[in-house]
């Protein structure tokens, strides 16, 4: 795989792309556990190894599944990763296991994994397919993290909250006071704190999206001479 294509395949994966904030797929998740960091990037890091995972074995088969029951077979190859990625967490993160709940399963059923195994794995090869699942699912945990970090200040005045969770006891001082003796906002941690949130996000990458095409414009606005014309003389 050339370094442009596996540039291309990194830029679109996680920014212009990006399940979360531009294709809106997966919003019962990310709406529903990204209260802080802890729960959201720990999801988006479980579905980012689903896709990534499922694109490697999806992308060498994709040639001997028959049509008519490819959607099947990549239904059963993602909901055996998910298991396996559910029993690692029940055994070795429980408590993190218990908070995520029902929506650590869901993955199977999380549209932006399949729409990606049928739109990419299933015409690529091995090395872009698992590339691309793994940028797809890095974009989305990346906005899961920001929403979540923007919610739990807002709403709890910390950040890492609950990170004993996942990584033990040891890790409980980790957690960042950043608005000491804050007394919260209850509406950031609620479902409609997540709609606002994301909203903002939304609004964010759409103004510098037309920042980027703005000054792409202003770039491009010295046209170059007519062919047998005259360039401009700003000498004389």
């Amino acid at each position: 795989m050339k370094t442009q294509q596996f540039k291309e395949i990194l830029h679109n994966g996680v920014w212009k792309q990006n399940a979360g904030v531009v294709q809106l797929l997966g919003l019962c998740p990310l709406l529903a556990v990204s209260n802080s960091v802890v729960n959201g990037i720990s999801l988006g890091l479980a579905t980012a190894f689903v896709m990534a995972m499922s694109g490697a074995a999806i992308a060498p088969i994709r040639s001997y599944v028959p049509n008519e029951i490819r959607i099947p077979v990549f239904i059963l190859i993602i909901a055996v990763l998910v298991t396996v990625v559910q029993y690692a967490m029940n055994a070795y993160m429980y408590g993190l296991y218990v908070v995520l709940g029902i929506f650590i399963p869901l993955i199977v059923t999380n549209c932006i994994v399949l729409a990606r195994v049928e739109a990419f794995a299933s015409k690529n090869p091995v090395l872009p397919s698992t590339l691309d699942g793994l940028a797809m699912g890095l974009g989305l945990a990346a906005v899961l993290g920001v929403l979540g970090g923007m919610r739990e200040i807002i709403g709890r005045g910390t950040l890492l909250s609950g990170i004993d969770l996942a990584l033990g006891d040891a890790a409980k001082n980790w957690v960042i006071h950043v608005i000491p003796d804050y007394q919260g906002f209850l509406l950031a941690i609620l479902p409609p704190g997540a709609f606002i949130g994301l909203g903002l996000l939304i609004a964010g990458k759409n103004w510098l999206k037309l920042r980027e095409e703005h000054k792409a414009r202003g770039n491009s606005a010295n046209v170059a001479p007519v062919e047998g014309g005259c360039a401009v003389s700003h000498g004389n």
